[in-house]
């Protein structure tokens, strides 16, 4: 016997399935790099983050904006954040509060 359709435990689509796991990893990922101590891991997390929405850009059909969030955010962000804290002399071993 079928059920209506509506009616019982049905599976979510794989488009909304894989936007909400991108959605929680980016949310997750963005928290990482605000709060972590360790700076080129709070980088690494901001350019994860940020390939993370790149991703959920391309699932919404955008692919202009999605092209354009992998190379400002991921790429070239990432990398002068990464740059200008290799010639500021490195890390310190905590960040002051």
């Amino acid at each position: 016997m079928q059920t209506p359709k509506g009616v019982g435990c049905a599976m979510p689509e794989p488009d909304a399935l894989i936007l909400s796991i991108l959605g929680v990893a980016t949310i997750l990922f963005a928290g990482v790099a605000v709060l972590h101590k360790n700076l080129i891991r709070a980088i690494a997390a901001f350019a994860l983050a940020s390939v993370c929405l790149a991703a959920i850009f391309f699932l919404f059909a955008a692919p202009y904006a999605g092209a354009l969030e992998l190379v400002v955010g991921a790429g070239l962000v990432a990398v002068l954040f990464l740059v200008a804290l290799i010639l500021s002399g490195g890390e310190e071993d905590e960040v002051p509060a």
